[in-house]
């Protein structure tokens, strides 16, 4: 059955001399993966440039229900990108993004609103100039909204514990060792205050950012069993 969709570009992984196995999440489809026979020329099949980490591609391909694997026939470029690949803080944070969608969307299905959500972050990372440092530390914890644990910042209280299993604060601790004390309590606080036209009002220093990253991905650990180890992570500490 031929389809079409707009897909985000997660993974590629070489397959044969001129195939790669491309990892998408779609909006119509949810998480494909597809064999795209590709070219370094622009006269002739796909171009293998399309298929950098996050971009946004409208394609055709045939799906087969008795194959995992669907095949594309036509892909063009559907949100040009102008910075993400030529700015170096930009596209470090571009290529961890691509690697976290990776684990957290593995078993999604379809999810329009969490892929509008995707595609709008990254045309404001693109097109922005100010709080670029502090994206991927928004980005990871407003996704969880999308995924069903986003952190109840009803219940905080100056001087709270967070109890990272519940995703509240509290003011004692709870009877497991999956709990932030009041100091980190604080971070994930000043974590869900961040929005896209505040990232530049918060100057967090390396060290801070790298303990908020932590933090987060400790979070997404705990609620997603399959979360990988992320190989991206220590280009992006060097922000």
């Amino acid at each position: 059955m031929e389809c079409k969709t707009r897909g985000i570009v997660l993974r590629t992984v070489k397959y044969g001399d001129s195939k790669i196995i491309v990892d998408f999440l779609t909006r119509e489809e949810g998480r494909i993966s597809v064999v795209c026979k590709v070219s370094s020329s622009k006269h002739s099949g796909v171009r293998r440039q399309y298929f950098q980490p996050m971009t946004v591609l409208d394609i055709r391909y045939v799906r087969n229900p008795r194959q995992s694997l669907g095949t594309i026939k036509e892909a063009h470029i559907a949100m040009p990108y102008t910075s993400l690949y030529t700015d170096g803080a930009k596209m470090s944070i571009t290529f961890f993004i691509a690697e976290f969608l990776h684990y957290t969307t593995r078993d999604l299905h379809t999810d329009a609103p969490l892929y509008d959500f995707i595609e709008q972050s990254m045309a404001w990372l693109d097109t922005s100039d100010r709080g670029v440092a502090n994206f991927h530390l928004m980005f990871m914890i407003r996704m969880s909204l999308f995924l069903g644990f986003l952190p109840d910042m009803d219940t905080f209280r100056e001087g709270a514990l967070f109890d990272l299993r519940e995703g509240i604060f509290c003011l004692s601790a709870p009877l497991h060792p999956d709990i932030l004390n009041a100091e980190d309590a604080k971070k994930m606080q000043i974590l869900m205050r961040m929005t896209p036209s505040n990232l530049h009002l918060f100057p967090l220093s390396r060290n801070e950012r790298n303990r908020i990253i932590d933090i987060t991905l400790l979070y997404y650990h705990l609620h997603i069993p399959q979360f990988g180890d992320m190989k991206t992570l220590e280009v992006l500490r060097e922000l």
